[in-house]
């Protein structure tokens, strides 16, 4: 794992092809809202992505994370969707945009 510096600018990974099919699946004003977040994220350290209000920053305790992942988190990347991710490093890999908020933590 690479090292993590909590003062350093957030890194986004957008290749997991399921984030990116749940991103260009989204109607124009939630997409464009969610473009908008990712915008803003990319320009925050970690530190200030573990305090901000807005993000929710969220370890989600309900499910295991798959083998080589220390923790799964959520996000919100519109006013109602999260985003599921881990950190690398410094970079934020994005997994998932969940269609509603239970769906981000394992719930039906």
């Amino acid at each position: 794992m690479p090292r993590s510096d909590p003062d350093g600018t957030v890194r986004l990974d957008l290749n997991n092809p399921v984030f990116q099919e749940n991103l260009l699946s989204l109607q124009k004003p939630e997409r464009l809202a969610a473009l908008d977040a990712l915008g803003r994220l990319r320009q925050m350290t970690w530190n200030q992505v573990y305090r901000d209000k807005g993000l929710k920053w969220e370890k989600i305790v309900s499910f295991k994370p798959p083998v080589g992942i220390d923790a799964l988190y959520s996000l919100r990347i519109t006013q109602s969707r999260r985003a599921t991710a881990y950190r690398d490093g410094n970079y934020i890999r994005l997994l998932t945009i969940a269609p509603d908020h239970d769906k981000t933590y394992g719930k039906k």
